[in-house]
């Protein structure tokens, strides 16, 4: 059932969500009309639990289904890029990595200032980086922690890369101790040029292109040749098709267990944005949502003391489902601060908002921020048939102190039948008729 045979639009289609939690299927006729669906915890190894959700899904449609369904499948079972920073001094290597990681996909989960001895190489690995950043300094200073912390990293077992963002003066020698072990390299410009500068977006667009490979999860044999986008990519497919029905700019905000990603589409076939958080989720991100909600002062400190218990559990629950209304309530309390957090990133790293901790504001894209006429909230999280509470999650983003400017003339809509995501991967797939009347059936009408 899940081959990678050639697409025909005239059949049945089963559009596969493999998240890093749950691996979500839907069956969708050839006109857009959904027939079934299902969903199973992810698995280790990843088949069985598409398997199953296939098979569930395409037994919903029953005796009404004549052909055997294809199968499009993207995925984010790989979750966040987890990237550990290597530099010279605490302070500096800490910000320069979260700087590198923000709307990139990736979050930090270790700082390593100074030589790297043992006990920190030991640290380093047990955090189980999917990358390390290997910072050098300002240009032009002395590079004996840099050569040898690379020869320290060129020894080390592991198979993550290098993204080794260093002067021009010390790159060579860096590179050519990394590449002499045998570790996969990337290099891009020095995010710290000079004292006190921290120039993140080369290491940013760097990072960005590791957790566009790494997402995808493991990415060989059937499971390989199954999934060829991530799950973002289809979403943001799915942004586009919106934002051609509906004449308007659109804003959708996808959040997940381990990632929140924003992708933002011009009227019609017009320019387009996107980004990912890999600090924000309802389970693996939970705790990043509960500390930037406080930096960023979406939550009082008797709020964040309220839903402190709550994001530890769902810190470690992984795929689990709400056990009562308190839970389901929980959830979308969060999901709706992740969504507010991840809007004000994504306006802020494109420039329709000022970025006080950003001196270098980013490239403005080409989108007018009073085109926005629609914002969504996808994710599996908001699949409930609470509708007060839905509305009370919309309101959350609408009436966002910083967002309302923005957003006064846009409506807010819930995807409370994940129907994005499954319209990105038929329009990708040539099943535009398929994709615009899923969206006009749930999202437009």
């Amino acid at each position: 059932m899940t081959d990678a045979s050639p697409d025909d639009p005239h059949t049945p289609a089963v559009c596969l969500d493999v998240g890093s939690c749950w691996t979500k299927a839907v069956l969708v006729l050839p006109d857009g009309t959904p027939a079934g669906f299902a969903e199973h915890p992810t698995t280790p190894d990843v088949l069985t639990g598409v398997d199953a959700a296939v098979a569930a899904a395409a037994a919903a449609a029953g005796r009404r289904r004549r052909a055997a369904p294809r199968v499009l499948a993207c995925s984010s079972a790989g979750g966040a890029l987890r990237l550990a920073v290597v530099g010279a001094e605490t302070l500096t290597a800490t910000e320069a990595g979260h700087r590198v990681c923000r709307s990139a996909g990736a979050r930090v989960v270790g700082v390593h200032p100074g030589p790297l001895e043992p006990d920190a190489v030991l640290e380093l690995s047990s955090r189980r980086p999917g990358a390390v950043l290997l910072l050098g300094g300002a240009d032009g200073a002395d590079p004996a922690v840099l050569l040898h912390n690379a020869g320290r990293l060129a020894r080390t077992r592991g198979h993550w890369p290098v993204l080794l963002s260093v002067g021009e003066d010390a790159r060579a020698d860096a590179l050519g101790l990394l590449l002499a072990g045998g570790r996969a390299v990337t290099t891009c410009p020095n995010v710290t040029p000079q004292p006190g500068r921290i120039v993140a977006g080369p290491a940013r667009d760097a990072v960005a292109a590791l957790y566009a490979r790494h997402v995808l999860g493991a990415g060989t044999g059937r499971f390989g040749a199954l999934v060829r986008s991530g799950t973002h990519a289809a979403v943001g497919d799915g942004a586009g098709v919106l934002a051609r029905l509906t004449g308007s700019g659109v804003l959708v905000v996808d959040v997940g267990s381990a990632t929140t990603d924003v992708h933002r589409h011009g009227p019609g076939s017009g320019p387009a944005a996107a980004t990912v958080e890999g600090d924000l989720g309802v389970r693996d991100g939970a705790v990043g949502v509960l500390t930037e909600a406080q930096t960023e002062g979406i939550v009082d400190p008797v709020e964040a003391d309220l839903l402190g218990p709550a994001v530890a559990t769902l810190q470690e629950s992984r795929a689990t489902v709400p056990a009562d209304r308190g839970a389901a309530a929980e959830d979308r309390r969060l999901a709706a601060i992740a969504a507010v957090v991840a809007l004000r990133r994504h306006l802020r790293h494109t420039g329709v908002l000022a970025d006080p901790a950003q001196p270098e504001p980013a490239p403005v894209t080409p989108v007018d921020a009073g085109e926005i006429g629609l914002v969504v909230l996808t994710g599996g999280v908001f699949r409930q048939r609470d509708a007060a509470g839905l509305a009370a999650a919309a309101r959350t983003v609408r009436h966002d102190a910083v967002l309302a400017p923005l957003l006064a003339r846009a409506e807010v809509r819930v995807d409370s039948e994940s129907v994005l995501a499954p319209a990105g991967l038929l329009a990708a797939h040539g099943r535009e008729v398929a994709a615009s009347g899923l969206l006009a059936e749930h999202l437009t009408g």
